[in-house]
């Protein structure tokens, strides 16, 4: 389990940072996005990857299998702050695009 998400963080750390690097503003936002999420599931990572294993302590129950629950907090304070900012984002790409009329990162447009 831990191979596939080690994975999955560089899968979409490298996808996020590829697309950081395109023209276009709508998609620096996707790559901020995905570099969110990698950033999440690299959180949730640092709290230790275990299945049916209950996040309460109870009798009789190791407290080293336990699930920690602090890293799973900060992810979902996370997700919410970074679907505001995606959102403040897409205002803000919306808005320059009616100004400039294009929506290139650097405000030039295509060459052809």
């Amino acid at each position: 389990m831990e191979l596939v998400l080690s994975i999955a963080i560089g899968v979409m750390t490298s996808c996020g940072v590829w697309l950081i690097l395109r023209p276009r503003t709508y998609q620096v936002i996707v790559g901020l996005s995905l570099l969110s999420y990698a950033v999440n599931l690299f959180i949730f990572g640092v709290g230790g990857v275990k299945s049916n294993v209950p996040p309460i302590l109870e009798d009789g129950i190791d407290p080293s299998t336990l699930s920690d629950p602090v890293p799973q907090a900060l992810v979902l304070t996370a997700i919410v702050i970074g679907f505001a900012t995606t959102a403040l984002f897409l205002v803000v790409l919306l808005a320059s695009r009616g100004l400039t009329g294009n929506d290139h990162v650097d405000g030039r447009n295509d060459p052809k």
